[in-house]
């Protein structure tokens, strides 16, 4: 029971013994018995009548409270309710941040493992050539080895330019035919 109620249940019980104390007064001192019973069934209506309206100003007041912390309450559990979405976003964020990590790691790994293959595959290439004699292309720009003489022309190569298709060695024309 709420303190209020208590109070409330205390301050009737309180007045209904100090009428009690005082009809018992009255029939002793009046010797008339009619007198203090019709005393105690008005004073008794006035109790009723009292503790009908405590109980409705304690209703009155829960309903009131109720209906005035009713949005706080809301705002409450919208706010656990953000927390909970916040929650699960972080942890999705989480999860995403580890594949991510995982993922590049597994392509750096990948990358190690075929730059080792072209390694593994060039060197007895290169010994061969080395053997024979012939010069390493060097790498251009992209990664990728060029000939030697790439990009140059010898004088008595053809020149392959568009325009200049129907030359012999040496730049003179052909006839056509």
């Amino acid at each position: 029971m709420a303190p209020d109620e208590r109070g409330g249940r205390d301050l009737l019980g309180e007045w209904r013994g100090l009428m009690d104390s005082l009809v018992n007064s009255m029939t002793t001192a009046s010797g008339r018995a009619s007198l203090p019973r019709e005393l105690l069934a008005a004073m008794q209506g006035q109790l009723e009548l009292a503790q009908e309206l405590f109980e409705r100003e304690r209703r009155v007041q829960r309903d009131l409270t109720g209906r005035l912390t009713a949005p706080i309450d809301a705002a409450f559990d919208l706010l656990e309710e953000t927390a909970v979405t916040l929650r699960r976003q972080a942890e999705a964020l989480q999860a995403a941040g580890r594949a991510l990590e995982e993922t590049a790691s597994l392509m750096k790994r990948q990358a190690e493992l075929f730059e080792r293959t072209i390694g593994s595959v060039r060197a007895p290439a290169d010994r061969a050539k080395a053997v024979a004699g012939v010069d390493r292309r060097r790498r251009s720009r992209g990664g990728r080895k060029m000939k030697p003489d790439a990009g140059k022309t010898t004088p008595g190569a053809r020149n392959t330019k568009s325009g200049a298709r129907n030359t012999k060695p040496g730049g003179r024309k052909t006839k056509p035919g």
